[in-house]
């Protein structure tokens, strides 16, 4: 092993530790399931935003945002980053404060609590299924943040695969078990931090030795579409039309934001809701530089390919840009090396912060939703909390199997879980909020709509091509809300209990 390999996992591990004493710290406020899965509501507007941007954005802001503009050019990065930002800013503006206040007057601590409470229980097939929904999307999820831990270790240090792939799992579990929803939250906050450093890093450095902006630019130009809107770039100086349904299809990312548990947890944790808004500023300037910059780091890449200071990337790999970059950067001296174990701990930091916020949601389902709140098994207060504990570790046991083919394909249920969660808790978010005559009838089909849609879209019609080829998440959306409202319309009957519910709940965000 080389001097700069050493100085490189030096720094990661310090980095490892550091996650690993957060969560012993935290796991001295986490004697309660609140505080375990809510963190007792007690997180500050800052810890807030970055948490719920870091647990958002994961490997795919460092590894597949530059990757895609490496290969493509702007369009296809930027208007899918597009999508993302303006889906972050209406989500804080219009989903945050509203929930945070709903779930409070409701007394709900996970997602299916919220909607089996909101309708004062009439329906318990809503939390079961909501709770089995998010883990069947969640556990892949989970899976495919495990196997990008394993394969950097394994690409940098030349280590096994499956042995980095289970230090890797270990090290996200012991925090989480720990420290709960705390650790999670705080965790994601270093590494946000830790992630924002490593694309300024990257982007600045990538600049120099492509050979200045000037460079860069002109790199850009010489390819045919690359920095085109309406034009995708492909290899031999090819372009591909860039079509207005092509452009919604990306657009309708942001949709997805309404219907993401682990983002949406944070926005019931706040301890002041009328901070949200505050937490929204931090969160938006957060993502719109951040997206930006993963963006440039995929053009200045090509640059420097051109440049001839890294090898061409093709397909896949062109996720391990900033790999590379940072490999390149080692080479300069020990202090340098230094700097590039930090942007390795960046991606590092990317993976683990959405890998352990989608962990212990999918904990929860289990051991709060599905075990007390459906099945009814009476657990005392203080056991409950290891119950959770034993579940975190045993979702990240099936993770592990998932991950454990280094060839396996579970990054490709990345984007489809994403639409999963979108179309299956999006609308129903976004009706038990906002309309006071949602039923619980509604509210379940247009979750099994949602969930049957996505499944449908991009194994049965998506397939035709033309018209069809669309990311599922934007069709089944727009079918699932109009089918909640259809039922809604057609089962509503006034209920004194749970229109003083939304009533009062209405008030409390007017007070804030």
């Amino acid at each position: 092993m080389s001097h700069s390999q050493i100085c490189i996992m030096i720094t990661i591990l310090i980095y490892l530790g550091a996650m690993l004493y957060i969560g012993i710290r935290c796991s001295k406020s986490s004697n309660t399931v609140d505080d375990f899965y809510l963190g007792g509501r007690k997180l500050g507007p800052v810890v807030t935003a970055m948490s719920a941007e870091a647990s958002d954005m994961s490997s795919w802001l460092l590894m597949g945002l530059p990757g895609l503009a490496y290969l493509t050019g702007s369009a296809d990065a930027f208007w899918t980053a597009t999508g993302l930002a303006i889906g972050t800013y209406i989500n804080w503006l219009f989903i945050a404060k509203r929930l945070r206040c709903f779930s409070q007057t409701l007394d709900a601590i996970t997602l299916p609590q919220f909607f089996f409470k909101r309708f004062r229980g009439k329906n318990r097939a809503i939390s079961g299924f909501t709770a089995i929904m998010i883990v069947i999307f969640f556990v892949p999820y989970t899976a495919s943040g495990f196997a990008a831990c394993g394969k950097l270790f394994a690409s940098l240090f030349g280590v096994s695969y499956h042995l980095a792939l289970i230090i890797s799992a270990i090290v996200i579990v012991s925090y989480c078990t720990l420290g709960g929803f705390l650790a999670a939250s705080f965790t994601d906050l270093v590494q946000s931090i830790v992630m924002t450093m490593a694309i300024i890093i990257i982007l600045s450095f990538g600049i120099y030795t492509a050979g200045g902006f000037s460079e860069v630019v002109e790199n850009a130009q010489s390819l045919s579409g690359y920095l085109s809107l309406t034009q995708t770039y492909a290899s031999g100086n090819e372009t591909t039309t860039y079509s207005s349904l092509t452009i919604f299809s990306k657009l309708a990312w942001g949709l997805g934001y309404f219907g993401m548990p682990h983002i949406l947890l944070r926005f019931m944790a706040i301890q002041d809701a009328a901070k949200l808004q505050l937490s929204r500023r931090i969160a938006v300037v957060w993502v719109l530089i951040s997206l930006f910059i993963a963006i440039s780091i995929g053009l200045v890449g090509n640059a420097m390919t051109a440049a001839g200071a890294i090898p061409v990337l093709e397909g896949a790999d062109s996720e391990t840009l900033i790999i590379q970059v940072a490999s390149l950067l080692s080479q300069n001296g020990v202090i340098f090396a230094v700097i590039a174990g930090l942007i390795l701990s960046g991606i590092l930091a990317a993976t683990m912060s959405t890998a352990d916020s989608q962990l212990l949601v999918a904990s929860s389902s289990i051991s709060q939703d599905l075990l007390q709140d459906t099945f009814h098994l009476r657990i005392p207060p203080h056991k409950s909390v290891w119950i959770a504990r034993v579940t975190v570790i045993l979702i990240a046991v099936v993770g592990v199997l998932m991950a454990f083919d280094p060839n396996s394909s579970v990054f490709e249920i990345v984007s489809f879980a994403w639409a999963g969660f979108g179309a299956t808790f999006g609308p129903v978010i976004l009706l038990s909020l906002f309309w006071k005559k949602t039923t619980h009838q509604g509210v379940l089909l247009g979750m099994l709509t949602g969930a049957a849609g996505v499944f449908v879209w991009k194994y049965l019609i998506r397939p035709f091509g033309g018209i069809w080829d669309i990311y599922e998440l934007l069709p089944v959306f727009c079918v699932s809300i109009i089918v909640n409202i259809i039922v809604s319309h057609l089962t509503y009957t006034p209920d004194p209990d749970v229109e003083n519910d939304f009533c009062h709940y209405m008030e409390t965000v007017k007070k804030v």
